[in-house]
């Protein structure tokens, strides 16, 4: 429970404090500025892959404009001096309605981001999906979250052990809930990237939850010991870049793995086998019991995905369009969480992902039926200008400005943000 001085008064007085010393933030309160300077601030490969979407980012635009058809009715001498942005989501008690969302090869914007990530997250008290794409091997990331709890985003590989083998190490290590990612099947035509040539899984980046995994290990050496028939690599200057990017990625010392096979055999295993396009119902209905963990799955954006997933028996789901990253002009994900949580009722578990960029779009979210939001992009961002303490600032002005708008519309808790405190703009 909050105070009229609570998260949003305690990070304005941080500022304000530091301010009249002469120091501003090193990470932009604004969205915007936010952005721009991370994008300065990363290399050109990083810029396209985290900022981003499919075909003409059309999506991208549409998770933003769905919030602008909505606007927050501040009420007046409400009299609501204290504020409790707690809440339990899917058996896991959160802080506030916020964790940070699994964004995949963070390392294009810094070595050991997953850890950095998780450093930051834990000092702002926040929970962190881990990216099933990371660039650190779980077991490391959850040690810096210390007891902060964490998910484990789950890609469905076409190996039915190496999904058994990540289930397990996420348990093992302290994952609070599994997230099963639906809508990455395929990649979506990712403009940016094809345009550079990059795929970063491709140089061996952001696949540290496959080489530390004993079932790929074994599927690698598979690889290697069985007769290949490919003509051999034509040698470029493009090429060595690659081997010596995989070498660098790849465990263990970096002379060894540049005379090693392993680490262009990891790449190649894992292109082959890292996601399912025949992934279906029939896949998921395995999963109960394979796990004891909380399930939620995530991509879900159609009011029948959401009945037929909730009559599998899972836990939640998490209404996203990746970002923008999939499917270019598809429906908002902020649409669909209405359409969702209309056809479903107000008892299931539903997140929302995508396009969430401040502490007033949590707001709205919740007003219209997220009972949390996945924040993805801007702790990134937060990442590339200043390491782990840029992502604990980030968290930190989202929870702050969340806390200060339900202050000012005068809501005492997360039920009471209802539908009744937006109105529709007009067309």
């Amino acid at each position: 429970m909050s105070s009229g001085g609570g998260p949003g008064r305690m990070r304005q007085n941080a500022i304000y404090r530091a301010g009249v010393l002469g120091r501003r933030p090193s990470v932009p309160t604004d969205p915007e500025r936010l952005e721009r300077r991370a994008r300065r601030a990363m290399s050109a490969r990083a810029r396209a892959y985290v900022g981003g979407g499919a075909g003409r980012g059309e999506t991208m635009r549409s998770n933003r404009e769905a919030f602008g058809r909505w606007r927050i009715v501040p009420r007046m001498l409400h009299g609501v001096t204290a504020r409790d942005l707690s809440t339990t989501v899917a058996g896991t008690h959160l802080r506030a309605p916020l964790l940070l969302a699994p964004v995949g090869a963070a390392g294009l914007i810094r070595p050991n981001s997953d850890v950095a990530i998780a450093t930051g997250a834990a000092a702002a008290e926040t929970a962190y999906v881990f990216s099933n794409q990371g660039g650190d091997p779980m077991e490391h990331t959850a040690r810096a979250m210390g007891d902060t709890p964490f998910w484990y985003q789950l890609y469905w590989s076409t190996d039915e052990d190496l999904v058994d083998s990540m289930i397990g190490r996420a348990e093992a290590c302290g994952a609070r809930a599994l997230v099963v990612t639906l809508d990455t099947t395929m990649l979506g035509w990712r403009t940016q990237d094809l345009d550079l040539g990059s795929l970063p899984f491709a140089r061996g980046e952001g696949i540290a939850q496959y080489t530390s995994d004993r079932r790929f290990a074994d599927l690698v050496a598979e690889r290697i010991a069985a007769p290949t028939g490919r003509p051999p690599t034509t040698v470029t200057l493009g090429a060595i870049r690659t081997l010596l990017a995989m070498s660098r990625a790849h465990p263990g010392r970096f002379l060894d793995n540049l005379r090693s096979p392993v680490p262009r055999a990891s790449v190649e295993t894992f292109l082959d086998i890292y996601s399912n396009p025949g992934l279906s119902w029939d896949h998921l209905a395995t999963l109960r019991g394979r796990t004891s963990l909380p399930i939620l799955l995530k991509g879900i954006l159609h009011p029948d995905d959401a009945r037929r997933a909730l009559d599998l028996g899972v836990d939640g789901i998490v209404v996203s369009n990746h970002g923008g990253r999939q499917v270019d002009n598809a429906i908002a994900s902020l649409d669909a969480l209405v359409a969702v949580r209309a056809a479903i009722g107000p008892e299931p578990t539903v997140l929302l992902d995508s396009g969430i960029r401040t502490g007033a779009d949590v707001f709205v979210a919740l007003a219209l039926g997220a009972d949390a939001c996945l924040l993805g992009r801007p702790h990134l961002y937060g990442l590339a200008l200043a390491g782990a303490d840029g992502v604990r600032q980030v968290i930190e002005n989202v929870i702050a400005e969340l806390d200060l708008t339900m202050g000012l519309v005068g809501v005492p808790d997360l039920a009471s943000i209802t539908p009744d405190v937006l109105v529709p703009t007009r067309p």
